[in-house]
């Protein structure tokens, strides 16, 4: 066990804005032995140079063999039993992701490493396929992309998503997406068909209507005028598909929580949810970083009601209130959700996928040669 040391909240004189990166701090993750501390020898810094040098170090891809593919979900506070992340890493970039303190288990910086060192899963789909072979196996709530999005831009290229994909339209095992991606549209030829069958809900994230708010807070999701416009192909290719409005982060998306569940009802969603800012472990220095950057006449106003959410801290990880917060604020909020919710019609039908459907490998097998 490697010891803790305190996160430094004082990022380099140098970690400025880089367009098409949510942060360029390289942060030390929470497991770090020996610190480095920037010095002024009077000679300067070498800085990048080329047509990439605004946008920060570029993006690196590492094929990881994984050893398993399914992780089992023990939280209470959310609705599936399992889930498939195809990469570790997300290039999106978001600064407020929760997940970025799972590259400290890594060695790597939740800070830009997190959204520029990539690992990909690239036996996903053959581990999948093991899974589902394996005597005993029953189909349960099966959710992809929970902790990293399974549609960030190196699927583009690598296609390890829709190899996952293929196996469980094979098999018929149910599953839900939620993405910010529009590359989801790439797998509709798949998609579509399951949804038929009542296999499959997708979940499109939306955090904002503002284009330049959404290109400093997720910088490599796609616009937000593009993501309706997902919503809108799944809903005309009949499948389900509902709006993540998360996380809501007082004074800065908040004030358009109304706006977006009523955009994304208009494109065709039917269900929603919404998530208030959790800032665990190395994702709250980077946030406050972020907001001093780009907001600081509001970061205090931010972090204050943030801390008023979580019982006076940055962040509460304990289960039932680390979704939802607590307090009149996080009371008044959910009040908005669902009475926004009711307005719209959004949430009066649940997507209630066939887990009766699954066909195991071998039953699978054998369809196909009665077929044959």
């Amino acid at each position: 066990m490697y010891p803790r040391i305190p996160i430094i909240a004082s990022p380099p004189q140098d970690a400025q804005p880089r367009k098409g990166r949510g942060t360029t701090w390289d942060l030390p993750h929470r497991f770090t032995t020996a610190l480095r501390e920037d010095f002024d020898d009077g000679w300067g810094r070498s800085e990048p140079e080329g047509p990439d040098a605004a946008q920060g170090p570029a993006t690196q891809i590492a094929e990881e063999h994984a050893r398993s593919i399914l992780s089992a979900n023990d939280s209470p506070d959310i609705g599936f039993d399992l889930s498939i992340n195809p990469y570790r890493g997300c290039e999106h970039g978001c600064i407020y992701c929760y997940a970025r303190p799972t590259h400290a288990f890594l060695s790597l910086s939740p800070g830009i490493d997190f959204e520029t060192r990539i690992v990909a899963k690239v036996n996903a789909a053959e581990r999948l396929r093991q899974s589902f072979a394996r005597q005993g196996y029953q189909a349960k709530m099966l959710n992809l992309g929970s902790v990293t999005d399974a549609y960030q831009p190196a699927e583009r290229q690598l296609r390890i998503t829709r190899g996952v994909v293929e196996v469980l339209a094979e098999h018929r095992h149910a599953f839900s997406v939620i993405t910010k991606s529009t590359l989801i549209e790439r797998d509709l030829d798949l998609i579509a068909p399951m949804a038929r069958d009542r296999l499959v809900a997708v979940y499109l994230s939306i955090t904002t209507l503002d284009a330049r708010l959404a290109r400093v807070m997720e910088p490599r999701a796609a616009a937000p005028r593009r993501r309706l416009q997902t919503i809108e192909r799944l809903a005309a290719a009949g499948v389900p598909v509902g709006v993540s409005v998360s996380p809501v982060i007082p004074f800065i998306n908040e004030p358009e929580l109304e706006r977006v569940l009523q955009a994304a009802r208009d494109a065709g969603a039917t269900r929603a949810f919404s998530i208030v800012l959790r800032l665990p472990w190395e994702v709250s220095p980077l946030f406050q970083h972020w907001l001093q950057q780009h907001f600081p006449e509001r970061a205090q106003r931010v972090m204050a009601r943030v801390r008023e959410m979580r019982d006076g801290r940055d962040n509460d990880p304990r289960f039932g209130t680390r979704m939802r917060g607590q307090g009149v604020w996080a009371e008044l909020l959910r009040q908005r959700f669902d009475k926004a919710c009711a307005r719209l019609g959004l949430n009066r039908e649940r997507f209630e996928l066939d887990l009766r459907a699954f066909r195991p490998p071998a039953a699978a097998q054998g369809n196909l040669f009665a077929a044959g």
